[in-house]
């Protein structure tokens, strides 16, 4: 599929904090048409404390959800690790990866958050800005306010930050922990609830991150065990 890729990335927080800021205004927390998404990606990536990255990128029939096509990409990471600022150890490998996906989605699936983060701009939002389609943040733990939902799946709590609602906790499974969903880009907070648990008929992850972790995982050992291996860059 074809990506904006920037011509650099920011070497400081000070730097990356600051591209947030600029680009937050440009994040659309609505649906731009009536939703059809035939297609749908997930992403997500693993690394290890060398800063060897593995992305992968899973497409997968909206209605199915079986897997249409696969690509994952390695590369490494010098920028440090700080709550908020995620996107910048993950994006440039994570867009190498969705260049290589024979096929553009119609809604993209982030392990990561979106609107629910202190800037309001987490990597679901920077991704899709970037891609430029519907993109949802999915996370397995969460900033701000929130109640604990009821225990049936589909049960649902709204997550606050200073008074504004950024996201919800969504339980996919019955007594299971829940997840955090929250608007990346193109896509409105209702839509992607719904969307998050017609992705999630099986198991507590959306079917899209759930494949996709499990590929990048499965890539970063067989990186990592190719490097000592050889002595080589993955």
């Amino acid at each position: 599929m074809r990506v904006n890729v920037p011509d650099g990335w920011p070497e400081t927080e000070s730097a990356a904090i600051a591209l947030q800021d600029t680009l937050r205004p440009l994040v659309d927390p609505t649906d731009p048409r009536p939703p059809d998404f035939r297609t749908v990606a997930g992403v997500d990536s693993a690394y290890d404390q060398s800063g060897v990255v593995a992305a992968a990128a899973v497409l997968l029939d909206g209605r199915t959800l079986q897997t249409v096509a696969a690509a994952v990409a390695h590369g490494t990471t010098s920028f440090p690790y700080v709550p908020g600022l995620l996107a910048f150890r993950e994006l440039p490998t994570t867009l190498r990866a969705l260049e290589r996906l024979d096929g553009t989605p119609d809604l993209l699936i982030c392990d990561g958050q979106g609107r629910a983060h202190p800037r309001r701009f987490g990597l679901a939002c920077h991704l899709g800005i970037l891609v430029g389609i519907p993109t949802i943040g999915v996370a397995k733990n969460a900033w701000g306010d929130y109640a604990e939902p009821g225990p049936d799946r589909g049960a649902m709590s709204d997550i606050r930050m200073d008074g504004e609602v950024v996201g919800r906790v969504l339980r996919t499974r019955s007594g299971v922990k829940p997840l955090f969903v929250s608007v990346g880009h193109l896509i409105d907070l209702d839509t992607a609830c719904d969307q998050v648990l017609a992705l999630t008929p099986h198991y507590r992850q959306p079917e899209t991150t759930r494949q996709a972790d499990q590929m990048c995982r499965r890539a970063l050992r067989e990186a990592v065990a190719r490097r000592d291996r050889l002595g080589a860059t993955p």
